[in-house]
C-alpha cells in the first residue's frame, strides 16, 4: 500500500505494557483471562465496547446515523516484531508506524465524509494494559472502546494474522485497523447506541444477529477508507493485490470458517461477526463503491 509517514500526535499513545489489576503479579495465561471476559461480555451483549475478533480467539485457544454523511509511499516492514517497542513512545517500530499510517489516512477521509468529525485515539499496548471498556488483553484482538473513543492494539495480533489466519500482507493488517475505526464512525453517528439499546430488548440470538451487522457494517467502512485513502501525491493508497489481501483476511476470519477450523459445526445463532461470505461481501461493497451510504447493514438482506 502506498502509505505516507504520520507524524504522531496526541492521538497515538504507546501504553507498553501494564495497567494492574490482572492478579497473580503478571496477567497470567490468555486462555484464563479470556474466559474471564467472556461471561461478561456476553452477558451484557455490547458491554462497554465492540471486542471485536474476541470470538476469533476464543475458538482459536479454547477450539470452542446515516444522515451524518455529506457524501461528501515506502512503507517499512509491517511484519517486523512489535517487541522492541520503547513504552511511551508511539510508532517506533515498523509494525507501529504502518499502524500509524492507515490511522492518520482514515482522518484524512472520514474528516470529508462525516459533519462535526471527531479523531479517536489510537492506543499501542504489549500483552495487557487498561481501556475505558476496562481489562485490554492480548488475546483479545484489536478492539474499538466507546468509551474513551479509543482503538487498542497490540500489534503482535498482525503477526497471528498471518502465521495463524494465513492472512498476511499490509493490506490485511490495514484492514483491521480500518475496520476498528469503523467502529468509531458508528460511535459518531449513533449507531452504536441504538445497537446497544436494540441488544438490550434482544435475545441472545437476537443480539448476535444484530451484532452481525454491526461487524459488516465496519467492515463496509473499511473498503470504504481504502476506496477513497490518497498519498500526498495523490495517488489511490491501494496497489494490485492489495484487495486480494483484505479479501483473505475478511475470508479468514468469518464465524463459520473459524468454528470449522476448531472442529466445530457452524451455528449460526452464535455468530457475532458474520461469515466469510458476508464479511468479504460488505468489504467488498465499501471498495467498490467507496459510499458510507452504501454500508447499511441493518435494512439491507445479508
Amino acid at each position: 500500500m502506498r502509505l505516507d509517514d504520520y507524524d504522531p500526535g496526541d492521538d497515538i499513545r504507546d501504553l507498553g505494557r501494564g495497567g494492574g489489576g490482572f492478579g497473580g503479579g503478571g496477567g497470567g495465561g490468555m486462555g484464563g483471562l479470556l474466559i474471564g471476559l467472556l461471561p461478561m461480555l456476553l452477558g451484557r451483549k455490547m458491554g462497554c465496547g465492540t471486542i471485536v475478533l474476541l470470538g476469533v480467539l476464543a475458538f482459536v485457544f479454547f477450539g470452542g446515523g446515516m444522515q451524518m454523511f455529506t457524501g461528501g509511499t515506502g512503507t517499512a516492514d509491517p511484519m517486523a516484531d512489535s517487541r522492541g517497542a520503547q513504552q511511551g513512545v508511539a510508532c517506533d517500530t515498523a509494525a507501529e508506524k504502518f499502524a500509524c499510517n492507515v490511522f492518520g489516512s482514515t482522518h484524512q477521509v472520514w474528516s470529508q465524509l462525516i459533519n462535526g468529525y471527531q479523531k479517536p485515539t489510537l492506543n499501542f499496548f504489549t500483552d495487557h494494559n487498561q481501556s475505558g471498556c476496562g481489562a485490554a488483553q492480548a488475546a483479545m484482538g484489536p478492539f474499538y472502546c466507546p468509551a474513551d473513543r479509543g482503538v487498542y492494539l497490540d500489534t503482535a495480533f498482525f503477526d497471528e494474522l498471518a502465521s495463524r489466519f494465513g492472512a498476511a500482507g499490509d493490506a490485511a493488517q490495514a484492514y483491521v485497523v480500518a475496520h476498528e475505526v469503523g467502529h468509531h464512525i458508528q460511535t459518531l453517528t449513533g449507531t452504536s447506541d441504538q445497537v446497544r439499546q436494540a441488544q438490550g430488548r434482544a435475545s441472545q440470538a437476537e443480539g448476535n444477529a444484530i451484532q452481525v451487522r454491526m461487524e459488516l457494517q465496519a467492515d463496509c467502512y473499511a473498503g470504504v477508507w481504502a476506496a477513497r485513502a490518497r498519498n500526498r501525491a495523490g495517488q489511490p493508497v491501494m496497489e494490485p493485490g492489495d484487495m486480494e489481501e483484505a479479501m483473505r483476511a475478511a475470508n479468514a476470519i468469518g464465524d463459520d470458517t473459524l468454528m470449522r477450523s476448531a472442529g466445530q459445526r457452524p451455528v449460526p445463532e452464535s455468530f457475532t461477526h458474520g461469515t466469510s461470505e458476508q464479511r468479504m461481501t460488505w468489504l467488498r461493497r465499501g471498495l467498490e463503491t467507496g459510499d458510507p451510504r452504501q454500508c447499511d447493514t441493518f435494512n439491507a438482506s445479508l
